[in-house]
């Protein structure tokens, strides 16, 4: 994914000094290279395809093409490696699903530190999502608010019958926003194990990151309240 360079990032947002802001953030940390700046949505796909960076920090709300139509056309583009961190003054759970439906792999507000910045745009350059607990938390009482009683009576997909015992304990965790290391704690397994699991599972679902193993758990009611997986 990265360069020698290091990271590399493009800044999505209609406000100058925004992006003035997160350039500076992001280049005092070595190993992070902003290539690239775009102040809507239509120009940041362009951009995406001709830089090729490896973190897109997408602004939702911008005039013309929005973050989040942009967000789905970058996702769904083969020639686009890039994972999209949203980021919003806006702590409004329609923005959150609306980002995780649209394929973000990550989602902080524009509040957050410096360091939580940088953080989610070096989780994500690794090839993870970044879900924090009580993003996680939204999520699930979100969707399980959405099925009422029906929670409990949705027959579980096919492809979970595809899951061993021990990759669908690990599914059952990780949809409750759980960490690799976390997850090693629980069940008593090594992290390499647990990460290895954990990519058998996402594989088996045809899933693309942690991020969308929760939504995926919650939205096919697969996860009771209380994180068991249903049998």
């Amino acid at each position: 994914m990265s360069e020698p360079a290091g990271i590399r990032v493009l800044l999505v947002d209609d406000q100058a000094l925004v992006r003035a802001g997160f350039r500076i953030i992001l280049q005092s940390e070595p190993g992070i290279q902003v290539v690239g700046e775009a102040s809507d949505g239509a120009a940041a796909l362009v951009l995406a395809r001709t830089l090729q960076p490896d973190v897109i920090c997408m602004d939702v709300q911008m005039p013309g093409v929005d973050g989040l139509t942009a967000t789905r056309s970058i996702v769904d583009d083969a020639s686009i490696h890039a994972a999209v961190l949203m980021l919003t003054t806006f702590d409004r759970e329609d923005y959150l699903f609306a980002a995780l439906q649209h394929g973000a792999s990550g989602f902080i507000l524009k509040n957050s530190t410096p360091e939580a910045l940088i953080e989610a745009v070096q989780v994500l350059a690794r090839g993870d999502a970044l879900l924090a607990p009580d993003v996680t938390r939204r999520v699930i009482e979100r969707c399980v608010n959405l099925g009422g009683a029906s929670v409990l009576a949705a027959a579980p997909p096919r492809e979970l019958h595809d899951l061993t015992e021990r990759e669908s304990e690990v599914f059952a965790l990780l949809a409750q926003g759980m960490a690799n290391a976390e997850i090693a704690t629980q069940l008593f397994l090594g992290e390499a194990t647990v990460k290895s699991h954990v990519s058998k599972v996402l594989m088996k679902l045809g899933l693309r990151d942690r991020i969308q193993a929760v939504v995926y758990a919650y939205e096919h009611r697969v996860i009771v309240p209380g994180g068991a997986l249903k049998a």
